[in-house]
């Protein structure tokens, strides 16, 4: 299972940073997104 887990990320280490910075975008436009009716 370890083993599995390792191969897999080393195999898709170029596209999990580009997956977790679109996480990131998602959640900072969610933030934005609830917090925008109580700025204006």
């Amino acid at each position: 299972m370890k083993f599995d887990l390792k191969s897999v990320i080393a195999r898709s280490s170029g596209t999990l940073v580009q997956d977790a910075a679109g996480l990131v975008s998602l959640v900072v436009m969610l933030i934005v997104g609830l917090h925008l009716p109580g700025l204006l």
